[in-house]
């Protein structure tokens, strides 16, 4: 009788596993199942340049107000470690020149690690209705925080009052060094030249909902192409990178639109051909989850899936969804 009870109960938690495996959640990337590099030196080329997290991070720029509201627009759980982004953090990831101030530092994020294979998903959120990011787009800063060496993320950005949101990116890579990593400073430069370099495209195009997103693509694609190039003993030239360039925007139907605006851009991949994640016996796989996250897509949300967990609603069926298992699990105890 032992043994048809407990074959049984086997058989019913074979079928409850099944059904709770909805997702309900976004899964969390444990400590192996990090990309990691055992080295940054620009001479360990063939080593991986791309990283993840182990854990969830809020951090709100020195200059931010309203950190409790932020906290919710930011979908701030309780396992979040909270930082802050300053000045001197800005200096230091962004760019040493800059005289900026902690009141500059307004911008602030929340970054979630996601499923191996995932890339880069960016959601820029309104602050009371208003979005307060006014210049840098979802699709860059995906792409970009891509091309630093993060990978397999969600970054959601927000501000309380007006700004550029050229900064928020200190608090990814603040975050990702408290994590235990140091992202190449190369890595970083190459990638921060790439915001700046398409602002004027994405700007001239600014009528147009998914320009952002088939121009960042482009700009993934030939990445791409460099490293895959880099890995089979190649240097491309400035010249072969601008050809590829304007091919990747032909083949995303843009480059009409583009064509005055690559010289900064065809600059900043120079840079990239020239830093270690270029060479990265990783970095192949990781852009193309990118390029698949952001070349269709449009406007500031690119993680819809994480925008609905962390709602009321969303919120609201994870606990049903807990409590469920709770009763089974009791259920299940019954038996023996």
């Amino acid at each position: 009788m032992k043994s048809a009870k407990l074959a049984k109960a086997l058989m019913a938690a074979g079928l409850a596993l099944t059904l709770v495996a909805v997702p309900v959640s976004s899964a969390v990337v444990h400590a192996d199942d990090q990309v990691t590099s055992s080295s940054t030196s620009a001479n360990s080329t063939s080593q991986n340049q791309t990283h993840t997290l182990k854990k969830s991070y809020v951090v709100y720029g020195a200059g931010a107000a309203d950190k409790d509201e932020l906290s919710q627009v930011l979908a701030v759980g309780d396992d979040f470690t909270t930082l802050t982004a300053t000045a001197a953090d800005y200096q230091k990831y962004i760019n040493p020149n800059d005289s900026t101030t902690n009141a500059a530092m307004v911008s602030s994020v929340s970054i979630v690690p996601t499923d191996p294979g995932s890339g880069v998903q960016v959601n820029v959120k309104k602050f009371n209705g208003d979005n307060n990011i006014t210049k840098v787009t979802a699709q860059q800063y995906a792409m970009v925080a891509q091309m630093a060496g993060v990978t397999d993320v969600t970054i959601t950005v927000s501000a309380n009052r007006p700004v550029s949101g050229e900064s928020a990116l200190t608090g990814v890579y603040k975050a990702i060094a408290t994590d235990g990593v140091d992202l190449n400073s190369q890595n970083t430069q190459s990638a921060n030249q790439m915001l700046g370099a398409t602002n004027g495209a994405i700007a001239a195009n600014k009528d147009d909902g998914s320009y952002p997103g088939k121009l960042m693509a482009a700009v993934g694609d030939t990445t791409k192409s460099i490293n895959q190039q880099k890995k089979q003993g190649e240097t491309p030239t400035k010249a072969t990178i601008q050809t590829t360039l304007n091919q990747n925007l032909q083949q995303r139907n843009i480059y009409n639109q583009t064509k005055n605006y690559t010289g900064p851009i065809v600059n900043a991949l120079v840079q990239f051909n020239n830093s270690p994640i270029s060479s990265s016996k990783d970095y192949s796989s990781h852009v193309n989850d990118t390029i698949k996250n952001v070349k269709n897509s449009s406007g500031d949300i690119m993680n819809k899936a994480k925008k609905f967990l962390n709602s009321a609603d969303g919120q609201a069926a994870q606990q049903k969804a807990l409590s469920w298992w709770d009763r089974f699990v009791n259920w299940l105890r019954s038996w023996f």
